[in-house]
This record gives C-alpha cells, sequence and structure tokens, in this order.
C-alpha cells in the first residue's frame, strides 16, 4: 500500500486542520479510522492534544474549542472492548463507546448520527451514552460533545464512505496484524480472544468493500521502525 515514508508531526497537523474550512456545521471534523489495535486511539488522543496546543481565534468562525460541556467526558479507566476518551478542548469520540456490544460492529452507525453528527451538523452540541462492556448495557449518564471547531471520531469504520464528502481529514491507521492481535489481547485481556476472529474477518471485509485506506488523506504507521518521538510525532506512509 505504501513505498515510503515521512516523518511528521502531530503540532504541524493540528495547524493544517485548522487552517481547513468547517466541514460539518461549525466543526472540521475528523475520522482516525483502522482495524483494531493499529494505534487508532493513541494516534487521536495526540491529535486532540496538539490541537489544543495550538488552539487561537478560529479562522473559519466556528466556536471557541472547549465550548459546553467536557468534551467526551472524564477520562475513564478501559474496559473491554472500549476505551474511554481523553479530556481537553478537542472532543474525541470513540465508536467503541456507542456499540450496542460485539454484534453491533458496523451497525452503530445510525446512534452516532442521532447522538452527535446530525446536532453538530445543525451548530448544536452532540451528546451520547457510553456502553459498559463489563455490564452489556448502555450507561444512563450523557457524555457531551460540544460543536467545536475541531471533533475527532476514532474508530472501525469512521471513516466510512458515508461520512466521507462531511470529512476535513479521513486517517487510516495500519500495523501488521500479529502484532495487532497481541496489542488488543495485552490491552483488553484473553478473555476476549474468542470474540476477536468473528470481529476482525468482519472489520477486514468491510475496509476491503469501503476502500477506506485507498480513500484516506493521511496513512499512518501505526508500528513505525523509523526512529521517532512517538509523543509529538508520527510516520505517514506514502504511496
Amino acid at each position: 500500500m505504501a513505498s515510503s515514508t515521512l516523518l511528521e508531526t502531530y503540532r504541524e497537523l493540528a495547524g493544517r486542520i485548522r487552517d481547513l474550512p468547517p466541514t460539518l456545521g461549525p466543526c472540521r471534523l475528523i475520522a482516525v479510522d483502522g482495524p483494531s489495535g493499529a494505534g487508532k486511539s493513541r494516534f487521536a488522543r495526540r491529535l486532540a492534544a496538539a490541537s489544543d496546543a495550538t488552539a487561537g481565534p478560529d479562522p473559519g468562525g466556528g466556536s471557541g474549542p472547549g465550548g459546553g460541556a467536557g468534551p467526551g467526558g472524564p477520562a475513564v479507566p478501559a474496559e473491554p472492548g472500549g476505551r474511554g476518551g481523553p479530556a481537553g478542548g478537542v472532543p474525541v469520540v470513540c465508536t467503541d463507546d456507542l456499540l450496542d456490544g460485539w454484534d453491533d460492529q458496523l451497525t452503530f452507525w445510525p446512534r452516532l448520527q442521532e447522538w452527535v453528527l446530525g446536532p453538530l451538523r445543525a451548530g448544536r452540541p452532540g451528546r451520547y451514552r457510553r456502553y459498559s462492556w463489563v455490564r452489556r448495557e448502555f450507561t444512563p449518564g450523557w457524555i457531551t460533545v460540544p460543536a467545536a471547531p475541531v471533533v475527532i471520531v476514532e474508530g472501525v469504520s469512521s471513516a466510512r464512505a458515508e461520512i466521507a464528502p462531511e470529512l476535513a481529514l479521513g486517517v487510516f491507521v495500519t500495523a501488521p496484524a500479529g502484532l495487532r492481535l497481541d496489542r488488543v489481547l495485552s490491552r483488553d485481556g484473553a478473555a476476549l480472544a474468542p470474540y476477536l476472529e468473528n470481529w476482525r474477518r468482519g472489520e477486514d471485509a468491510h475496509f476491503a468493500a469501503d476502500r477506506t485506506a485507498t480513500r484516506a488523506d493521511l496513512v499512518v504507521d501505526g508500528a513505525p521502525a523509523v526512529p521517532h518521538n512517538p509523543d509529538t510525532e508520527y510516520v505517514r506512509l506514502v504511496s
């Protein structure tokens, strides 16, 4: 898929994003997609932090970052199959938090549209209830997603073709399959192994049909051999 690499900084990318026009109401919508264990959450967190650090008057005229309740809600301990979003000025919505269990891998999208994307499109704050993978039900409290200048959605199928026209930037993070499996089992526990085979088949089929990596504005190496500072830099794959 790629023949060369480029070393880029999150801060530079955040600056380029803020120079783009809004794409979803007043928001510049960023999708960070890729298979399980590739490093999507890490990339999204670091981009959000860099975007916070470079925040200033919005050249596109959107509301300032942090308008409304805490973006993405407070950070929470990870649960099997899901991870809490980081605190900060740029909202980060993790699609794992919107799945109604393992069988909702790709069919959660109407929930994301109704709760988050639709209101943001209309210039209003979105909100969502986080699914508890321990209790296997949605928690009762609502997490507010402000209509900020930059909003990040990360997770499998977050950059699907349906939303592509409204993305300011589509990111695809990739890594070798074996390493990705090891990461997921290390992070979420070996008890997930029986579920992962079907999950990985589902995401492989989706990415092949959706051609997500081909359409992405930015393809990121989630397991780079290139020396770099992972807190401030990422490795871009260039075809």
